[in-house]
Protein backbone atom coordinates (compact mmCIF):
# COMPACT_ATOMS: atom_id res chain seq x y z
CA UNK A 1 0.00 0.00 0.00
CA UNK A 2 0.82 3.54 -0.87
CA UNK A 3 2.72 4.71 2.86
CA UNK A 4 5.70 7.13 2.91
CA UNK A 5 6.10 6.27 6.31
CA UNK A 6 5.45 3.91 8.97
CA UNK A 7 5.59 6.59 11.42
CA UNK A 8 1.45 6.23 12.61
CA UNK A 9 2.52 3.24 14.48
CA UNK A 10 4.61 5.77 17.03
CA UNK A 11 1.88 7.14 18.32
CA UNK A 12 -2.11 6.51 18.72
CA UNK A 13 -5.14 8.85 18.05
CA UNK A 14 -5.99 9.89 21.02
CA UNK A 15 -2.45 11.24 22.45
CA UNK A 16 -0.83 14.65 20.56
CA UNK A 17 2.32 15.53 19.75
CA UNK A 18 2.88 16.57 23.22
CA UNK A 19 1.74 13.50 24.80
CA UNK A 20 -1.27 15.16 26.14
CA UNK A 21 -5.03 14.04 25.28
CA UNK A 22 -5.85 14.60 21.88
CA UNK A 23 -9.99 14.46 21.66
CA UNK A 24 -11.50 12.60 19.34
CA UNK A 25 -14.58 13.92 17.84
CA UNK A 26 -15.88 11.20 15.62
CA UNK A 27 -18.70 12.12 13.04
CA UNK A 28 -22.16 10.21 13.74
CA UNK A 29 -22.08 7.19 11.75
CA UNK A 30 -25.00 6.33 9.59
CA UNK A 31 -25.43 3.98 6.52
CA UNK A 32 -26.24 -0.03 6.64
CA UNK A 33 -23.51 -1.36 8.86
CA UNK A 34 -24.53 0.84 11.27
CA UNK A 35 -27.96 -0.22 11.15
CA UNK A 36 -27.32 -3.74 11.05
CA UNK A 37 -25.02 -3.17 14.38
CA UNK A 38 -27.76 -0.95 15.97
CA UNK A 39 -29.90 -4.01 15.75
CA UNK A 40 -27.50 -6.10 17.43
CA UNK A 41 -26.41 -3.18 20.24
CA UNK A 42 -30.43 -3.06 21.24
CA UNK A 43 -30.88 -6.47 21.42
CA UNK A 44 -27.40 -6.87 23.40
CA UNK A 45 -28.28 -4.23 25.79
CA UNK A 46 -31.01 -5.65 26.57
CA UNK A 47 -29.87 -9.35 27.43
CA UNK A 48 -27.40 -7.33 29.21
CA UNK A 49 -30.36 -5.61 31.15
CA UNK A 50 -32.28 -8.34 32.19
CA UNK A 51 -30.15 -11.08 32.22
CA UNK A 52 -29.82 -10.68 36.21
CA UNK A 53 -33.53 -10.35 36.47
CA UNK A 54 -34.53 -13.51 34.60
CA UNK A 55 -35.01 -16.55 36.38
CA UNK A 56 -35.42 -20.16 34.65
CA UNK A 57 -36.05 -22.81 37.62
CA UNK A 58 -35.96 -20.49 39.87
CA UNK A 59 -31.98 -19.60 39.64
CA UNK A 60 -30.78 -16.45 38.13
CA UNK A 61 -30.27 -16.69 34.27
CA UNK A 62 -26.78 -14.93 34.72
CA UNK A 63 -24.56 -13.98 38.30
CA UNK A 64 -21.26 -13.40 39.50
CA UNK A 65 -21.33 -13.24 43.20
CA UNK A 66 -17.67 -13.28 43.82
CA UNK A 67 -17.90 -12.68 47.48
CA UNK A 68 -19.73 -15.77 48.09
CA UNK A 69 -18.29 -17.79 45.23
CA UNK A 70 -21.54 -18.50 43.64
CA UNK A 71 -22.21 -18.40 39.83
CA UNK A 72 -25.00 -18.65 37.61
CA UNK A 73 -24.67 -19.15 33.68
CA UNK A 74 -27.29 -19.65 31.68
CA UNK A 75 -29.15 -20.87 34.87
CA UNK A 76 -27.17 -23.12 35.88
CA UNK A 77 -25.51 -22.89 39.59
CA UNK A 78 -22.05 -23.43 40.11
CA UNK A 79 -20.75 -23.80 43.53
CA UNK A 80 -17.44 -23.56 44.84
CA UNK A 81 -17.20 -27.30 44.85
CA UNK A 82 -17.61 -26.88 41.24
CA UNK A 83 -15.26 -24.35 40.27
CA UNK A 84 -13.74 -26.53 37.59
CA UNK A 85 -16.94 -26.78 35.31
CA UNK A 86 -16.69 -22.28 35.81
CA UNK A 87 -12.75 -22.71 34.64
CA UNK A 88 -13.60 -24.79 31.75
CA UNK A 89 -16.89 -22.44 30.67
CA UNK A 90 -14.62 -19.40 31.29
CA UNK A 91 -11.64 -21.66 29.27
CA UNK A 92 -14.20 -22.40 26.46
CA UNK A 93 -15.21 -18.78 26.08
CA UNK A 94 -11.51 -18.02 25.58
CA UNK A 95 -11.64 -19.86 23.08
CA UNK A 96 -14.64 -18.83 21.14
CA UNK A 97 -13.62 -15.53 20.99
CA UNK A 98 -10.34 -16.59 19.81
CA UNK A 99 -11.81 -18.71 16.83
CA UNK A 100 -14.10 -15.94 15.72
CA UNK A 101 -10.75 -13.16 16.19
CA UNK A 102 -8.67 -15.61 13.68
CA UNK A 103 -11.51 -15.98 11.79
CA UNK A 104 -13.29 -12.00 11.41
CA UNK A 105 -10.41 -10.00 13.59
CA UNK A 106 -11.63 -7.85 16.22
CA UNK A 107 -15.45 -7.85 15.16
CA UNK A 108 -16.41 -9.10 19.04
CA UNK A 109 -15.27 -5.18 20.21
CA UNK A 110 -16.81 -3.46 17.71
CA UNK A 111 -20.66 -5.59 17.25
CA UNK A 112 -20.27 -8.04 21.24
CA UNK A 113 -18.49 -5.67 23.61
CA UNK A 114 -20.37 -3.68 26.60
CA UNK A 115 -17.88 -1.28 26.35
CA UNK A 116 -18.57 -0.29 22.83
CA UNK A 117 -22.36 -0.56 22.52
CA UNK A 118 -22.56 1.50 26.12
CA UNK A 119 -19.98 4.08 24.12
CA UNK A 120 -21.48 3.83 20.71
CA UNK A 121 -24.94 3.33 20.96
CA UNK A 122 -26.00 4.95 24.17
CA UNK A 123 -23.46 7.77 25.48
CA UNK A 124 -21.89 9.25 22.15
CA UNK A 125 -26.26 9.19 20.74
CA UNK A 126 -27.00 11.20 23.66
CA UNK A 127 -23.66 13.56 22.69
CA UNK A 128 -24.60 14.03 18.65
CA UNK A 129 -28.19 14.62 20.33
CA UNK A 130 -27.44 17.61 22.34
CA UNK A 131 -24.13 18.86 21.36
CA UNK A 132 -24.74 18.20 17.44
CA UNK A 133 -22.35 15.91 15.01
CA UNK A 134 -18.41 16.10 14.30
CA UNK A 135 -18.14 19.85 13.61
CA UNK A 136 -20.37 21.09 16.28
CA UNK A 137 -18.90 19.44 18.55
CA UNK A 138 -15.50 20.48 17.74
CA UNK A 139 -16.66 24.66 17.91
CA UNK A 140 -18.51 23.43 20.99
CA UNK A 141 -15.57 22.35 22.60
CA UNK A 142 -13.31 25.43 21.74
CA UNK A 143 -15.96 27.64 22.27
CA UNK A 144 -15.58 29.93 25.58
CA UNK A 145 -17.97 28.65 29.12
CA UNK A 146 -20.57 30.94 27.86
CA UNK A 147 -24.03 29.97 28.90
CA UNK A 148 -24.78 27.93 25.93
CA UNK A 149 -21.93 25.49 26.78
CA UNK A 150 -22.83 25.13 30.60
CA UNK A 151 -26.13 24.79 29.61
CA UNK A 152 -25.21 21.56 27.29
CA UNK A 153 -22.18 20.46 29.48
CA UNK A 154 -24.64 20.00 32.45
CA UNK A 155 -27.29 18.57 30.77
CA UNK A 156 -25.01 16.27 28.87
CA UNK A 157 -22.81 15.24 32.25
CA UNK A 158 -26.26 14.70 34.07
CA UNK A 159 -27.78 12.42 31.80
CA UNK A 160 -24.59 10.69 31.87
CA UNK A 161 -24.35 10.31 35.77
CA UNK A 162 -27.78 9.13 35.69
CA UNK A 163 -27.18 6.66 33.02
CA UNK A 164 -23.65 5.23 34.70
CA UNK A 165 -25.87 4.80 38.11
CA UNK A 166 -28.41 2.33 36.32
CA UNK A 167 -26.00 0.76 34.93
CA UNK A 168 -23.82 0.36 38.27
CA UNK A 169 -27.45 -1.38 40.08
CA UNK A 170 -27.76 -3.78 36.99
CA UNK A 171 -23.92 -4.48 37.43
CA UNK A 172 -24.57 -4.64 41.11
CA UNK A 173 -26.88 -7.40 40.25
CA UNK A 174 -24.57 -9.64 38.87
CA UNK A 175 -22.61 -9.17 42.04
CA UNK A 176 -25.00 -9.62 44.30
CA UNK A 177 -28.42 -11.41 42.69
CA UNK A 178 -31.19 -9.51 41.68
CA UNK A 179 -33.78 -10.83 44.89
CA UNK A 180 -30.88 -9.23 47.47
CA UNK A 181 -30.82 -6.07 45.13
CA UNK A 182 -34.48 -5.00 44.60
CA UNK A 183 -34.95 -6.09 48.51
CA UNK A 184 -31.99 -3.70 49.79
CA UNK A 185 -33.90 -0.81 47.10
CA UNK A 186 -37.53 -1.66 48.97
CA UNK A 187 -35.51 -1.75 52.56
CA UNK A 188 -33.58 2.33 51.63
CA UNK A 189 -30.10 3.24 50.78
CA UNK A 190 -29.76 3.87 54.58
CA UNK A 191 -30.40 0.47 55.65
CA UNK A 192 -27.58 -0.77 53.96
CA UNK A 193 -25.11 1.98 53.69
CA UNK A 194 -21.60 -0.10 52.00
CA UNK A 195 -23.47 -1.50 49.67
CA UNK A 196 -24.68 2.47 48.83
CA UNK A 197 -20.78 3.03 48.70
CA UNK A 198 -20.07 0.57 46.25
CA UNK A 199 -22.88 1.36 43.97
CA UNK A 200 -21.76 5.05 43.92
CA UNK A 201 -17.63 3.91 43.80
CA UNK A 202 -18.82 1.57 40.64
CA UNK A 203 -21.36 4.75 39.18
CA UNK A 204 -17.73 6.76 39.08
CA UNK A 205 -16.10 4.36 37.78
CA UNK A 206 -18.62 3.61 34.81
CA UNK A 207 -18.83 8.01 34.69
CA UNK A 208 -15.36 8.24 34.76
CA UNK A 209 -14.91 5.50 31.37
CA UNK A 210 -17.76 6.75 29.44
CA UNK A 211 -17.48 11.05 29.89
CA UNK A 212 -13.64 11.13 29.93
CA UNK A 213 -11.84 7.62 29.26
CA UNK A 214 -13.69 6.59 26.63
CA UNK A 215 -12.08 4.66 23.71
CA UNK A 216 -8.97 4.60 25.40
CA UNK A 217 -10.20 1.61 27.20
CA UNK A 218 -9.83 -0.30 23.68
CA UNK A 219 -6.61 1.00 22.67
CA UNK A 220 -4.99 1.22 25.75
CA UNK A 221 -6.08 -1.27 28.74
CA UNK A 222 -7.97 -3.84 26.91
CA UNK A 223 -5.83 -6.65 26.69
CA UNK A 224 -7.56 -8.20 24.05
CA UNK A 225 -6.26 -5.83 21.40
CA UNK A 226 -2.74 -7.32 21.84
CA UNK A 227 -4.18 -10.11 21.94
CA UNK A 228 -5.48 -10.05 18.12
CA UNK A 229 -2.35 -8.77 16.96
CA UNK A 230 -1.35 -12.83 17.58
CA UNK A 231 -4.10 -13.87 16.41
CA UNK A 232 -4.62 -12.51 12.83
CA UNK A 233 -3.11 -13.89 9.84
CA UNK A 234 -3.46 -12.92 6.24
CA UNK A 235 -6.71 -14.91 6.18
CA UNK A 236 -8.59 -13.19 8.56
CA UNK A 237 -11.44 -11.29 7.04
CA UNK A 238 -11.00 -7.77 8.83
CA UNK A 239 -12.67 -4.55 8.12
CA UNK A 240 -9.84 -3.66 5.24
CA UNK A 241 -9.06 -1.14 2.78
CA UNK A 242 -8.73 -2.20 -1.05
CA UNK A 243 -4.79 -0.26 -1.32
CA UNK A 244 -4.74 -2.25 -5.04
CA UNK A 245 -7.91 -0.32 -5.74
CA UNK A 246 -7.08 2.60 -3.89
CA UNK A 247 -3.98 3.30 -4.75
CA UNK A 248 -3.46 1.84 -8.11
CA UNK A 249 0.26 3.15 -9.75
CA UNK A 250 0.31 6.43 -8.80
CA UNK A 251 -1.61 6.50 -5.75
CA UNK A 252 -4.53 8.40 -4.09
CA UNK A 253 -5.58 11.77 -5.56
CA UNK A 254 -8.36 14.23 -4.67
CA UNK A 255 -11.63 14.25 -6.43
CA UNK A 256 -12.19 16.66 -9.74
CA UNK A 257 -15.37 15.84 -11.95
CA UNK A 258 -14.87 14.78 -15.47
CA UNK A 259 -11.44 13.55 -15.33
CA UNK A 260 -9.85 10.26 -16.24
CA UNK A 261 -8.56 8.89 -12.91
CA UNK A 262 -7.66 5.35 -14.36
CA UNK A 263 -5.83 6.94 -17.14
CA UNK A 264 -3.73 9.60 -14.99
CA UNK A 265 -3.08 5.96 -12.91
CA UNK A 266 -4.33 6.87 -9.65
CA UNK A 267 -6.59 4.72 -7.47
CA UNK A 268 -10.08 5.06 -6.14
CA UNK A 269 -9.43 6.79 -3.12
CA UNK A 270 -10.21 10.28 -3.33
CA UNK A 271 -8.28 11.29 -0.16
CA UNK A 272 -11.46 13.03 1.42
CA UNK A 273 -11.00 11.73 5.38
CA UNK A 274 -14.26 11.14 5.56
CA UNK A 275 -13.12 7.08 6.98
CA UNK A 276 -11.02 9.36 9.37
CA UNK A 277 -13.20 11.46 10.43
CA UNK A 278 -15.98 8.80 11.62
CA UNK A 279 -13.26 6.55 12.75
CA UNK A 280 -14.37 6.18 16.68
CA UNK A 281 -10.68 5.08 18.29
CA UNK A 282 -9.30 8.07 15.78
CA UNK A 283 -7.04 6.07 12.94
CA UNK A 284 -6.80 6.13 9.64
CA UNK A 285 -7.62 2.87 8.02
CA UNK A 286 -5.98 3.45 4.52
CA UNK A 287 -2.22 2.57 6.87
CA UNK A 288 -3.34 -0.77 6.69
CA UNK A 289 -4.87 -3.30 10.08
CA UNK A 290 -4.09 -1.90 13.27
CA UNK A 291 -4.15 -2.75 17.25
CA UNK A 292 -7.19 0.05 17.60
CA UNK A 293 -9.19 -0.59 15.18
CA UNK A 294 -12.40 -2.65 16.51
CA UNK A 295 -13.90 -3.07 13.54
CA UNK A 296 -16.91 -1.16 14.03
CA UNK A 297 -17.00 -0.61 10.38
CA UNK A 298 -18.15 2.86 10.38
CA UNK A 299 -15.52 3.56 8.28
CA UNK A 300 -17.20 0.79 5.49
CA UNK A 301 -20.61 3.01 5.50
CA UNK A 302 -18.85 6.31 5.04
CA UNK A 303 -16.69 5.19 2.18
CA UNK A 304 -19.65 3.48 0.49
CA UNK A 305 -21.76 6.52 0.65
CA UNK A 306 -18.75 8.62 -0.62
CA UNK A 307 -18.32 6.27 -3.53
CA UNK A 308 -21.70 6.35 -4.76
CA UNK A 309 -21.48 10.27 -4.70
CA UNK A 310 -19.22 10.37 -7.30
CA UNK A 311 -19.85 7.28 -9.16
CA UNK A 312 -17.46 4.46 -8.30
CA UNK A 313 -18.09 0.89 -7.17
CA UNK A 314 -18.50 0.65 -3.28
CA UNK A 315 -16.50 -1.59 -1.18
CA UNK A 316 -13.09 0.15 -1.23
CA UNK A 317 -13.17 -0.42 2.14
CA UNK A 318 -14.94 -3.55 2.89
CA UNK A 319 -15.01 -6.63 5.39
CA UNK A 320 -11.83 -8.56 3.17
CA UNK A 321 -8.86 -10.17 4.07
CA UNK A 322 -4.89 -9.18 3.06
CA UNK A 323 -4.86 -12.47 0.65
CA UNK A 324 -8.13 -11.38 -0.59
CA UNK A 325 -7.24 -8.32 -1.85
CA UNK A 326 -3.40 -9.10 -3.14
CA UNK A 327 -3.94 -12.52 -4.27
CA UNK A 328 -7.87 -12.54 -4.79
CA UNK A 329 -8.84 -15.50 -2.23
CA UNK A 330 -11.64 -16.41 -1.02
CA UNK A 331 -11.93 -17.49 2.47
CA UNK A 332 -11.37 -20.71 3.52
CA UNK A 333 -11.47 -23.03 6.47
CA UNK A 334 -8.30 -23.09 7.45
CA UNK A 335 -6.41 -25.42 9.54
CA UNK A 336 -6.01 -23.15 12.22
CA UNK A 337 -9.60 -22.69 12.60
CA UNK A 338 -10.70 -26.70 12.08
CA UNK A 339 -8.13 -27.03 15.17
CA UNK A 340 -9.57 -23.99 17.02
CA UNK A 341 -12.82 -25.37 16.51
CA UNK A 342 -12.02 -28.94 17.45
CA UNK A 343 -10.97 -28.03 21.23
CA UNK A 344 -13.86 -26.11 21.24
CA UNK A 345 -16.23 -29.05 20.19
CA UNK A 346 -14.03 -31.14 22.71
CA UNK A 347 -14.22 -29.04 25.58
CA UNK A 348 -18.13 -28.27 24.82
CA UNK A 349 -18.88 -31.86 24.34
CA UNK A 350 -17.02 -32.26 28.06
CA UNK A 351 -18.72 -29.48 30.05
CA UNK A 352 -22.25 -30.91 28.90
CA UNK A 353 -21.54 -34.35 29.82
CA UNK A 354 -19.88 -33.24 33.38
CA UNK A 355 -23.18 -30.30 33.91
CA UNK A 356 -25.48 -33.53 33.70
CA UNK A 357 -24.21 -35.83 35.34
CA UNK A 358 -23.17 -32.75 38.30
CA UNK A 359 -25.66 -34.43 40.79
CA UNK A 360 -28.21 -31.37 42.81
CA UNK A 361 -27.32 -32.12 46.15
CA UNK A 362 -23.30 -33.01 46.98
CA UNK A 363 -22.50 -34.34 50.03
CA UNK A 364 -18.85 -33.86 51.85
CA UNK A 365 -18.18 -36.21 54.80
CA UNK A 366 -14.50 -36.13 56.05
CA UNK A 367 -12.91 -37.44 59.44
CA UNK A 368 -13.01 -35.00 62.44
CA UNK A 369 -9.22 -33.48 62.62
CA UNK A 370 -6.99 -34.88 65.25
CA UNK A 371 -9.81 -37.81 66.24
CA UNK A 372 -8.90 -41.87 66.53
CA UNK A 373 -11.31 -44.53 66.64
CA UNK A 374 -13.18 -45.64 69.53
CA UNK A 375 -13.66 -49.34 70.88
CA UNK A 376 -17.03 -49.90 72.12
CA UNK A 377 -18.45 -53.19 73.83
CA UNK A 378 -19.40 -55.89 70.91
CA UNK A 379 -16.23 -55.37 69.04
CA UNK A 380 -17.68 -51.85 67.52
CA UNK A 381 -15.32 -49.11 65.97
CA UNK A 382 -16.65 -46.09 66.15
CA UNK A 383 -15.10 -43.01 64.05
CA UNK A 384 -16.40 -39.58 64.07
CA UNK A 385 -16.65 -36.76 61.24
CA UNK A 386 -18.22 -34.08 59.78
CA UNK A 387 -20.29 -33.38 56.97
CA UNK A 388 -21.32 -31.00 54.32
CA UNK A 389 -24.45 -31.46 52.13
CA UNK A 390 -24.73 -27.99 49.56
CA UNK A 391 -28.28 -27.91 48.06
CA UNK A 392 -27.82 -26.38 44.38
CA UNK A 393 -31.36 -26.55 43.50
CA UNK A 394 -34.25 -23.96 44.37
CA UNK A 395 -36.12 -26.29 46.60
CA UNK A 396 -35.51 -28.10 50.54
CA UNK A 397 -34.26 -31.21 50.62
CA UNK A 398 -36.18 -32.76 52.93
CA UNK A 399 -35.75 -35.70 55.44
CA UNK A 400 -32.47 -35.94 55.04
CA UNK A 401 -30.33 -39.28 56.44
CA UNK A 402 -27.56 -41.52 56.07
CA UNK A 403 -27.55 -45.21 55.67
CA UNK A 404 -24.51 -47.01 55.28
CA UNK A 405 -23.76 -49.02 51.47
CA UNK A 406 -20.54 -50.58 51.70
CA UNK A 407 -20.61 -52.38 55.44
CA UNK A 408 -23.21 -53.18 57.77
CA UNK A 409 -23.47 -50.60 60.43
CA UNK A 410 -24.88 -47.68 61.31
CA UNK A 411 -24.33 -43.72 60.71
CA UNK A 412 -25.84 -42.17 63.94
CA UNK A 413 -26.15 -38.09 63.75
CA UNK A 414 -25.19 -36.14 66.87
CA UNK A 415 -27.91 -33.79 67.21
CA UNK A 416 -30.93 -35.47 65.59
CA UNK A 417 -32.15 -38.19 62.78
CA UNK A 418 -33.44 -36.16 60.03
CA UNK A 419 -33.33 -32.48 58.65
CA UNK A 420 -33.52 -30.72 55.97
CA UNK A 421 -31.06 -28.96 53.44
CA UNK A 422 -32.48 -25.26 52.43
CA UNK A 423 -32.31 -24.29 48.70
CA UNK A 424 -29.33 -23.06 47.69
CA UNK A 425 -28.20 -23.41 50.93
CA UNK A 426 -25.76 -25.75 52.71
CA UNK A 427 -25.99 -28.13 56.00
CA UNK A 428 -23.39 -29.12 58.11
CA UNK A 429 -22.76 -31.10 61.10
CA UNK A 430 -21.31 -34.22 63.07
CA UNK A 431 -21.86 -38.10 62.81
CA UNK A 432 -20.69 -41.16 64.00
CA UNK A 433 -19.97 -44.18 61.74
CA UNK A 434 -20.19 -47.74 63.80
CA UNK A 435 -18.66 -50.99 62.07
CA UNK A 436 -18.07 -54.08 63.92
CA UNK A 437 -14.14 -54.65 63.61
CA UNK A 438 -14.71 -58.08 62.49
CA UNK A 439 -16.19 -56.61 58.82
CA UNK A 440 -13.25 -54.63 58.68
CA UNK A 441 -10.49 -55.72 56.72
CA UNK A 442 -7.69 -52.83 57.29
CA UNK A 443 -6.41 -50.62 59.25
CA UNK A 444 -7.86 -47.94 56.92
CA UNK A 445 -10.87 -48.79 54.96
CA UNK A 446 -12.43 -47.19 52.56
CA UNK A 447 -16.71 -46.79 53.08
CA UNK A 448 -19.18 -45.98 50.84
CA UNK A 449 -22.34 -44.02 52.46
CA UNK A 450 -25.42 -43.15 50.94
CA UNK A 451 -27.25 -39.69 51.47
CA UNK A 452 -31.42 -40.13 51.50
CA UNK A 453 -34.40 -37.66 51.18
CA UNK A 454 -36.36 -40.12 52.98
CA UNK A 455 -36.42 -43.59 51.12
CA UNK A 456 -34.54 -42.10 48.09
CA UNK A 457 -31.18 -42.44 47.75
CA UNK A 458 -30.08 -38.61 46.15
CA UNK A 459 -26.61 -38.60 46.21
CA UNK A 460 -23.07 -41.39 47.77
CA UNK A 461 -19.93 -40.51 48.87
CA UNK A 462 -16.98 -42.31 50.61
CA UNK A 463 -14.88 -41.73 53.10
CA UNK A 464 -11.75 -43.24 54.97
CA UNK A 465 -12.60 -45.70 58.37
CA UNK A 466 -9.95 -46.32 60.62
CA UNK A 467 -9.47 -49.51 62.63
CA UNK A 468 -6.68 -50.99 65.05
CA UNK A 469 -4.31 -53.06 63.33
CA UNK A 470 -4.08 -55.27 66.46
CA UNK A 471 -7.84 -57.03 65.99
CA UNK A 472 -6.93 -57.95 62.27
Amino acid sequence: MAQDQENFRDSIGTINEEGKRAWIFPKKPSGKWYQYRKYVSYFLLAFLIAAPFVKINGNQFLMFNVLERRFNIFSFPFWPQDFHLFVISMIIGVIFIALFTVAFGRIFCGWMCPQTIFLEMVFRRIEYWIDGDRGAQIKLDRQEWNAEKIRKRVTKWTIFFIISFLIANVFLAYLIGSDRLLEYIIDGPLQHVSTLVSLLVFTAVFYWVFVWFREQVCIIACPYGRMQGVLLDNKSIVVAYDHKRGEAENGRKKWRKNEDREAMGHGDCIDCFQCVNVCPTGIDIRNGTQLECVNCTACIDECDTIMEKVNLPKGLIRYASEDEITKGEKFKFTPRLKGYTAVLTILTGVLIGMLFLRNDLEANILRLPGQLYEHKEGNIISNVYTYKLVNKTTKDVEDVNFKLLSHKGTVELVRHEDFKVPAQDLAEGTLFIEINNAAVKSDKEKVKIGVYSGDDLIETTTTAFLAPRSYK
